[in-house]
């Protein structure tokens, strides 16, 4: 045999070795023989680079150079589902279902709602040619390097095999799309947490956090050693196999996709209900994370006829199962400083199984919180995860508290830096006031004003941060700007994305005054009230010489607002970063509008903006709306002067807008009151 047909012969071979072991659970050679199998792969390959092809079994491997992620817009919109927590609404929606229907039989897949990340994998000619996460719903992120690393996803699909001896082999038609969950195992998250704790980096709170951080990871690589699983749910496309949602998952098994085990298809309420009450206990025994159940109507067509809402389709609804509790002992409590210097005390406890997952810590909010538990060192503590993401304390068992145990005591001094704390009256946390030099709020900072919605300085993230911090990189913010490519490029080998890394710091320069104002982190200075300071004061020079007074003459900025500016503008290390990044080139007043660029056509009318649109991002509309006057409002009253609605409008705003009276205008209308002037 040629090394050509050699190498077409053993793809063959590693893929279904692959779907025996990721999928089947049924592995029929050694991982040492795999192994061998795979290293003649690469090695003739390599030797015939015209043979390459993204889909090899050899490129599950990933890539360790840094990808920029595409927007791809789904052909079929991933609508999200409606959720309950209690089966009297599940009961609601199976009768709306007998009555939509007329009266029509129908019958219901149950099945694992797995707490993932949401996948849309299309494929052509039995061969993966995308893989695009969930995103806003109508559009998503191109992670198809990221998804080839994946083993239970296969590359190309499997020749279609028969359900029965009597039942012929079902075809694979040639483009589809199939949609599931990215998951990361259990096992692999306790594995991947004890790696990140001895190397003394921040844990990932659960399973699905790190798969979510994981599949949008910017290095293919690294994505395939944290060893993803996926589980797929729905098939989409023109030519499905059959009209029942249960038997086409069924199908795509058989061509090699993982699906879930447990579904079922049903008839009854009661079926539905038998379900839910099965996996409430049963869940707990299955290898990755699961919040619920999904309960589906399982005819294709009586799904079409059945519609969605503006948000979720009606043949569908999530039931999610209720937090579990555990009992443990609180062995201590401890305390991190966050951006703004807010201090968190956080229960350090007994390991305790929750949700799949082993619990050690869990947020104590502050010290009001602590006080409302009267809680003690050594106390037995109820834990629950909410939405079955986040550990809390909910409850103590006083009954069972020894003698002489000691009250939790708040922090009387910063943890990081050793600052005496000082609490905001008023206000519920106890803050650091060295927020020049208390570390977590040095880098929080930083991250604060790299972001989106600040100076958008892209190519950097927490992790870069925490990184160029430790070197001595970076100090404040205004260090950002004295990095140079042979700072940042290692022996060379990351002179690629050393070299973006800087020129997005160098194109920042050219950021708008008003977002300048919300990147310096000033405590309780959010978005809105940067905007409408940087529009009164017109300039950094102004802004930092305005008294109380002045400041709160500004709409929205009241006493603490202006005493956090001036406090701001006091410090002398702020003063000094602030003429660092005037010299740097930073914008520090208001542009002038050119003529045409701008105006008053909608001044004095509040906005609300609602929908998906076409034309502009709904950022976008947010300044076209400031820059003509028009002020952005977030709900809807009586003061609303428009909705500017675009596709699915939710329905409780056009009901409440109607109820009010409210005008609704269309994006093309929109756009024609602004463009006469």
């Amino acid at each position: 045999m040629d090394e050509r047909n050699r190498i077409l012969q053993l793809r063959k071979e590693l893929n279904e070795h692959n779907r025996r072991y990721y999928i089947l659970n049924q592995p029929s050679i050694s991982d040492q023989e795999f192994d061998l199998l795979m290293h003649e792969l690469q090695d003739l390959e390599a030797r015939h680079p015209e043979m390459a092809d993204p889909n090899s079994p050899s490129q599950r491997v990933g890539s360790d150079l840094n990808q920029e992620f595409a927007h791809v817009r789904h052909k079929y919109p991933m609508l999200s589902l409606a959720n309950t927590y209690n089966s009297g609404e599940v009961e609601e929606w199976f009768h709306s279902v007998e009555r939509l229907l007329g009266g029509e039989p129908f019958e219901v897949c149950c099945e694992m709602k797995y707490d993932g990340l949401s996948i849309s994998l299309t494929y052509v000619d039995g061969q993966l040619v995308r893989g695009v996460t969930r995103g806003d719903g109508t559009q998503g992120d191109d992670v198809t390097g990221n998804v080839r690393t994946i083993r239970s996803i296969p590359l190309v699909l499997n020749p279609p095999q028969p359900a029965d001896l009597f039942t012929p082999a079902t075809p694979i038609p040639h483009e589809f799309e199939i949609r599931g969950e990215v998951l990361m195992p259990y096992k692999v998250f306790d594995a991947l947490n004890a790696e990140r704790e001895e190397a003394g980096e921040p844990l990932f709170a659960n399973p699905r956090n790190a798969a979510s951080g994981t599949l949008k990871s910017q290095k293919s690589e690294m994505v395939a050693r944290r060893k993803l699983d996926a589980y797929l749910y729905y098939l989409m496309g023109e030519q499905l196999p059959s009209d029942s949602h249960y038997e086409n998952l069924q199908t795509a098994r058989r061509w090699g996709f993982k699906v879930g085990e447990g579904m079922r298809k049903v008839k009854t309420l009661q079926q539905v209900l038998d379900f839910i009450s099965y996996w409430d206990t049963e869940r707990k025994n299955l290898p990755v994370a699961t919040d619920g159940v999904v309960l589906k109507v399982d005819s294709l067509s009586q799904q079409r006829r059945l519609g969605s809402t503006a948000k979720s389709p009606r043949w569908a609804i999530a039931y999610k199962f209720k937090a579990e509790r555990e009992r443990t002992l609180l062995e201590s409590v401890s305390f991190q400083v966050g951006r703004t210097g807010a201090v968190t005390p956080v229960a350090n406890m007994q390991p305790v199984q929750l949700a799949g997952t082993t619990v050690r810590r869990a947020t104590l909010n502050n010290e009001d919180f602590i006080r409302e538990l009267d809680l003690h060192i050594g106390d037995y503590v109820y834990v629950e995860k909410g939405g079955e993401i986040i550990p809390k304390i909910v409850g103590v068992d006083v009954e069972h508290r020894p003698e002489g145990l000691a009250p939790v005591s708040f922090a009387k001094v910063c943890p990081e830096c050793g600052t005496p704390l000082v609490r905001v009256p008023g206000e519920a946390a106890h803050y650091c006031p060295n927020d020049a030099g208390c570390p977590p709020q040095i880098k929080g900072r930083i991250e604060h004003f790299i972001a989106r919605k600040a100076m958008n300085i892209e190519s950097l993230g927490p992790e870069t941060v925490d990184d160029y911090y430790r070197q001595g990189l970076i100090h404040n913010i205004a260090d950002l700007y004295r990095i140079q490519v042979q700072d940042i490029n290692g022996d060379g080998s990351r002179d690629k994305s050393a070299r973006k890394i800087v020129k997005s710091i160098a194109d920042s320069v050219k950021v708008p005054f008003e977002r300048v104002v919300f990147a310096l982190g000033i405590r309780f200075v959010g978005e809105t009230s940067a905007k409408l300071l940087a529009r009164h004061f017109k300039s950094m020079e102004a802004l930092a010489a305005a008294s109380m007074e002045e400041l709160q003459q500004v709409e929205g900025v009241g006493e603490v607002i202006a005493k956090s500016v001036v406090d701001y503008f006091a410090n002398p290390v702020n003063q000094q970063i602030v003429e660092r990044l005037r010299s740097y080139g930073l914008q520090m007043r208001m542009e002038e509008k050119a003529e045409g660029e701008g105006s008053d056509v909608l001044a004095g009318q509040s906005i609300v903006i609602s929908g998906v649109f076409t034309h502009h991002s709904r950022d976008e509309y947010k300044a076209i709306i400031e820059q003509h006057g028009g002020k952005n409002v977030g709900s809807i009253s009586g003061k609303t002067s428009f909705i500017l609605a675009g596709d699915n409008m939710g329905p409780s705003k056009l009901e409440k807008a109607q109820k009010l009276g409210v005008r609704i205008v269309s994006e093309e209308e929109f756009l024609e009151m602004i463009s006469g002037v």
